[in-house]
């Protein structure tokens, strides 16, 4: 993402929340709704998936991320590989973007089939690792390896929020990194 400027974002894209494994789920959740407002706070577009909600196997985007998507439906597939999905890759093209920057479940499925793909289309692929989980700590680092080891640039949604802001002289969103990034999160994970 690096040295391209203001005009870094890309399409956000989103998967299904839904199962948090015990001892990294909160975190996970944390880093999710941070990344969602990160991404929301800069405008970049988002396209929203679920899995399975409509035939009553898959359950609902989680309420704390919910709330953060009112505005973008969620696009429910049947497929484990959103980028199967002829309606999400018409979203995610629709975007006018080449960069995506994904965030979900699961780290070495939803995540790493679709960025394969998006990849092999020539698209950039930044999944923020600590707003997706694999099965496991081995998994979510296989799917991860995975991934990089095809061109993905992993990034963390702190690195993204700042990445993003790239120059606290860019004043319309320094408000809102601040509270993000400082505020919401770090400082009161430090009086923990």
């Amino acid at each position: 993402m690096s040295g391209t400027g203001p005009e870094l974002g890309g399409s956000f894209a989103l998967g299904p929340w839904r199962v948090h494994r015990a001892g990294y789920g909160a975190m996970q959740l944390a880093g999710e709704v941070s990344t969602v407002r990160t991404i929301k706070a800069f405008g970049i577009p988002v396209v929203h998936s679920t899995v399975n909600v409509g035939t009553g196997r898959g359950q609902p985007t989680l309420p704390e991320l919910a709330e953060l998507l009112e505005d973008d439906k969620p696009l429910d597939r049947t497929t484990v590989n959103s980028w199967e999905d002829i309606e999400f890759v018409q979203a995610v093209h629709a975007t006018g973007r080449r960069k995506l920057i994904i965030c979900g479940l699961w780290t070495e499925i939803c995540m790493a089939f679709t960025a394969l793909d998006a990849l092999r289309e020539g698209y950039e692929v930044y999944p923020v690792v600590d707003a997706i989980g694999g099965t496991s700590p081995e998994a979510h680092r296989a799917g991860l390896d995975r991934v990089m080891q095809a061109g993905a640039q992993p990034v963390s949604w702190v690195s993204l929020a700042v990445e993003l802001q790239r120059d606290w002289a860019r004043q319309d969103t320094v408000a809102a990194v601040i509270e993000i990034v400082l505020t919401d999160r770090l400082l009161k994970e430090q009086e923990q």
